[in-house]
């Protein structure tokens, strides 16, 4: 059998080296969040990038809207970041997934595989909510590295969890839109402000409130576990596809810059967030 948790953070009595699958979004920065509260230890971050021709690419499992952003969340959260380029493509497209040649989840496999050899990591947590496909391939590669897939959003209410994510304080900037009900207007604003209009127009049309339909990706740029709050200085909204009913925009970064958050950077993260919660009570 895989080995892997869903909803869950395992039992009790086992602390995992975890690498964190990151994207700079909210799924994943949430997910280190729930892992670093249930007492497990992030030792890595690890991302796939987009060649470097490419600032938009449609991947099937990995999110690469503000992929060049990455690197600053790394630096937030002051744990090192892995990455490497996808150069494969999402040849096996069907529901389950096997070692299949010249596939994007293969650049997965050789990424965890590196992080594994330098880091010793036991564990490796997602931030899938509800796609199997994604969830499938994330635990393949793991039982082929004999590690555990750790995914502690896996089927949480939407609409709840989101909620969560903003009363948690996780600043979520909206980073792309590709849905009806969304336009170029909401590219730069924050989840917390959109959420009553991401309600609405859930109940009107169907629309996913996590954005798990592609509806919208987005950017922490600040949450308690960052040393450093991210500050976008300068981006464009560009279109990548003229839709009447549902325009695709997405924000490209031409310069972002790091906030020192004082006396937080010497901290673990377990600290850091004991240290925010402290403050809010």
């Amino acid at each position: 059998g895989i080995n892997a948790e869903y909803g869950e953070m395992g039992s009790q009595d086992m602390t995992h080296r975890i690498v964190a699958l990151v994207s700079g979004g909210k799924d994943s920065t949430y997910t280190i969040y729930q892992c670093v509260r249930a007492g497990h230890d992030i030792v890595a971050l690890a991302h796939l990038r987009p060649p470097d021709t490419h600032d938009e690419l449609d991947s099937y499992m990995y999110q690469t809207v503000g992929h060049n952003v990455v690197r600053y969340v790394s630096r937030a959260l002051c744990v090192q970041l892995y990455e490497r380029e996808i150069k494969g493509a999402p040849v096996e497209q069907g529901l389950e997934y096997s070692r299949t040649e010249n596939d994007e989840v293969e650049d997965l496999y050789e990424l965890l595989s590196e992080v594994k050899r330098e880091t010793q990591c036991t564990a490796v947590c997602s931030g899938a909510i509800f796609s199997t496909y994604q969830k499938n391939r994330v635990e393949e590669v793991c039982a082929r590295l004999g590690l555990v897939s750790i995914a502690p959003l896996w089927e949480r209410e939407q609409e709840t969890l989101l909620q969560e994510m903003v009363d948690n304080h996780l600043e979520i900037r909206i980073i792309k839109v590709a849905s009806i009900g969304l336009n170029q207007s909401h590219v730069g604003q924050h989840a917390s402000d959109l959420l009553p209009h991401f309600k609405a127009t859930s109940k009107k049309f169907g629309f996913n409130v996590c954005g798990e339909g592609g509806e919208f990706e987005s950017l922490v740029t600040d949450c308690p576990l960052y040393a450093y709050k991210i500050q976008v200085d300068k981006s464009e909204k560009v279109c990548h596809s003229h839709d009447d009913m549902a325009p695709v925009w997405y924000e490209k970064f031409e310069a972002v810059s790091l906030v020192e958050k004082p006396g937080l950077k010497d901290l673990g993260l377990r600290e850091r967030i004991g240290l925010v919660s402290k403050l809010g009570s």
